[in-house]
């Protein structure tokens, strides 16, 4: 999830036309025990996380990889991914944050789940110090991992759907969604009783089609290297284009706010994943 998330509440959206936000709500509380309550975001994300973790294990076998090492250090990578996103998130907020140093320190920032390149970026530099210490292949690990990094991150996803953050524009399309839930802006910001661009909808979509493509490829790859790139092809620029639909404040707007900066760490992220596309295409066949 990219943006700032202040609290585990998670908002209502109704489809529009709908007379009664009970009929087609989202339901943001899925069961309370004592006074325990779990939320839909939190199970949604966990359960990402849990299903990538699964995959890659499960594949390592077929690469010729120890299973019990893809699993380890795909724990690392969960955890340095935590850090990094909450670090960009700080660093994009750094005005707020420096004007209030307690905010380091406040619930909320700690609840708050951060960004997705920062976490991407400190998952790949963890992946590339494991591997340089364990004298692992990085391309071979990576192909392993892309396809489970696309099925977490949509399942994510639809954890930011049920929160309300990474909201879109106003639109009139039939598809709007229109979150309800007073908690839903308290916590993230979201505004309420208008009809938005389901954004998040948009982006686990392309990510449950960026992961069939990647499986499908791996059962075919031709050289190290390639499910990964054509991840970072599809995902940037699938990210760059659902950024134009995206209204949240939490996305750093550049040049008068026609690009953002996600955008351009997107374009990036697609240069990489062509560099490397053409990279193995060069090299022999093993």
């Amino acid at each position: 999830m990219d943006g700032e998330f202040r609290g585990p509440g998670l908002g209502l959206v109704s489809l529009p036309g709908s007379r009664s936000v009970g009929t087609t709500a989202m339901y943001p509380v899925l069961f309370q025990i004592g006074g325990v309550t779990i939320y839909s975001y939190g199970v949604l994300v966990a359960l990402g996380v849990l299903a990538g973790l699964w995959l890659a294990r499960r594949q390592a076998a077929a690469a010729g990889l120890d299973a019990e090492r893809v699993w380890n250090l795909g724990i690392y990578m969960v955890l340095a991914a935590l850090v990094g996103a909450k670090l960009w998130q700080i660093a994009v907020h750094w005005g707020d944050y420096a004007a209030d140093w307690s905010q380091l320190f406040s619930l909320a920032t700690l609840q708050a789940a951060g960004m997705f390149y920062g976490g991407l970026l400190a998952a790949l530099a963890v992946a590339l110090l494991y591997v340089r210490m364990a004298r692992l292949d990085f391309l071979a690990l990576a192909d392993v991992y892309a396809a489970p990094l696309a099925l977490g991150h949509a399942i994510g996803r639809l954890g930011c759907f049920a929160a309300g953050c990474c909201w879109g524009k106003p639109t009139a399309a039939a598809w709007a969604v229109t979150f309800t839930d007073p908690r839903a802006e308290e916590l993230v910001g979201v505004p309420l009783h208008q009809s938005l661009h389901p954004t998040q909808l948009y982006e686990a979509l392309a990510n449950f089609l960026i992961f069939a493509g990647l499986w499908r490829l791996g059962r075919r790859r031709q050289f190290p290297g390639q499910v990964f790139a054509a991840y970072a092809m599809l995902y940037g620029l699938a990210r760059g284009v659902i950024e134009f639909f995206r209204a949240d404040p939490d996305r750093t707007l550049l040049f008068d706010g026609q690009l953002s900066l996600m955008q351009i760490v997107s374009a990036a992220l697609f240069l990489l994943g062509m560099w490397l596309w053409r990279r193995g295409q060069r090299q022999p066949a093993r």
